[in-house]
């Protein structure tokens, strides 16, 4: 397993974005409840700790004495147009009020995620190097009303934070970024690397 990436996380994007960057992964999954986190938080502080929660129920394959595995979770949330903290939308309803919310103004998105180099041990995993990091960014987003049927039907809306999904058919109503492309997508691609390198995954 050493230099494959665990990823607990079956996100198209981030699937999309691992591939994109040559880094060799597999999809590993976790049962961790993320409505168990407090959204009335600070953005940065519910990514993080959805980000720490979903590590601590990533399902691990088994492993043998002195196996390494680099682990990866991560979570992406943005702010609404009332201030809350949005993850994914349940129904099309709530994607359209959200969608209809977007305007000129600048919006905040976090990814948060949390990178775990483990060594089997003694019978159990064991984390020997974590990182922890939460990236933001800003972006202008505007779905005209003609155009949300089409939008929520063809993009990865129904799956993102807010219903915003910049990437594919989605990339036509991004109007402007300030900050990280890669974090808004799902995980910020540019960090996850160096993390990645500090702990040796790429020797």
């Amino acid at each position: 397993m050493q230099n494959i990436l665990l990823l607990g996380s079956d996100s198209y994007s981030r699937k999309m974005l691992l591939q994109d960057a040559r880094i060799p992964f597999q999809v590993i999954g976790h049962n961790a409840d993320e409505d168990s986190i407090a959204r009335n938080q600070p953005l940065s502080v519910v990514v993080a700790e959805i980000a720490q929660l979903k590590m601590d129920n990533v399902k691990m394959p088994s492993g043998q004495e002195g196996d390494v595995a680099f682990v990866l979770t991560a979570d992406t949330m943005g702010v609404g147009h009332n201030g809350l903290v949005q993850g994914k939308m349940h129904s099309k309803k709530e994607a359209l009020a959200a969608l209809r919310g977007l305007d000129m103004t600048e919006r905040t998105v976090a990814t948060g995620f949390c990178l775990d180099r483990k060594i089997y041990s003694n019978g159990t995993w064991q984390v020997r190097k974590r990182v922890e990091k939460v990236v933001e960014s800003k972006y202008i987003f505007i779905v005209p009303a003609q155009w949300t049927d089409d939008y929520l039907e063809h993009s990865l809306g129904m799956s993102a934070s807010g219903a915003i999904a910049i990437e594919l058919y989605g990339a036509q109503f991004l109007h402007s970024i300030n900050g990280s492309y890669t974090t808004i997508v799902g995980l910020p691609i540019f960090e996850v690397r160096e993390a990645l390198q500090k702990f040796g995954f790429f020797s």
